[in-house]
């Protein structure tokens, strides 16, 4: 299994290092008609370049996703040492009885090491739109000890969370990937508790010794114009992780 899981990972690098992979087209969802009306106003379309959707949103193609396929890539041995996810957990400040939402969750990486901190009484809302990570989200909830994990079925622009349910929502090397990032950002915002926190973590693209393709970084400047748009405050920016920026916001 070790060597199947290497020669996946393999296949998500770069020459220079590691990176996001680009989806099979099998892996998009469908947008619905509403969404599609919308587009004319708040997006544009350009040429597709290698790695993007060719739509773009407040002057940035977004990225394609990186599909199901890759989850050995979220689970390499090597993300502590490259990300220091253990350092990220210490900024997010979890308290036993919080409900977090881990958006964009993956295989779980990120909710299955929050799920002990916001115990006991707290829940960990994995969401993803892909079905096959929510499966992945199943089974890892039906784990002892996993039992504040709750898997969310999202829809392309709705993370499905209901409204004022949330203390932090937070998405990790996701939001690039959002086809309706406005969308989304709105229903995160109607999702959060008032007061509640926003955090955005991002592979610099201001760093260009960061090894990830160019489209799956963000400039800590794009994302707080983006934010922007929404009732939230910027609260922080933390550089305490080697390649990412942790951007909080907070609900106004």
């Amino acid at each position: 299994m070790r060597q199947m899981l290497s020669l996946a990972v393999l296949g998500l690098l770069l020459t220079t290092g590691a990176a996001c992979s680009a989806p099979p087209s099998s892996v998009a969802a469908a947008p619905a008609a509403e969404q599609v009306s919308a587009d004319a106003s708040v997006y544009t379309t350009v040429r597709r370049s290698a790695d993007g959707i060719g739509k773009v949103y407040q002057g940035r193609e977004i990225s394609a996703v990186m599909g199901w396929q890759g989850a050995a890539w979220l689970e390499r041995e090597e993300r502590e040492r490259e990300e220091r996810g253990s350092v990220l957990l210490e900024e997010l400040g979890l308290q036993p009885g919080m409900a977090v939402a881990d958006v964009g969750a993956g295989t779980g990486y990120y909710a299955r090491r929050m799920a002990p901190l916001v115990a006991p009484g707290g829940k960990v809302y994995a969401v993803d739109v892909q079905p096959q990570m929510v499966a992945m989200l199943r089974e890892l909830a039906a784990q002892p000890g996993l039992a504040g994990i709750v898997p969310v079925q999202a829809q392309v622009a709705d993370p499905k969370l209901a409204p004022e349910s949330v203390d932090l929502a937070l998405m990790v090397d996701v939001y690039h990937e959002l086809e309706y990032p406005h969308e989304v950002l709105q229903a995160l915002v109607r999702a959060l508790k008032p007061g509640g926190r926003l955090v955005f973590v991002e592979y610099r693209a201001e760093d260009e010794t960061v090894p990830i393709k160019p489209l799956h970084k963000m400039s800590e400047a794009q994302i707080r114009k983006e934010a922007a748009l929404h009732p939230l405050v910027w609260e922080r920016t933390a550089a305490s992780l080697p390649w990412q920026h942790v951007v909080v916001f907070r609900k106004r």
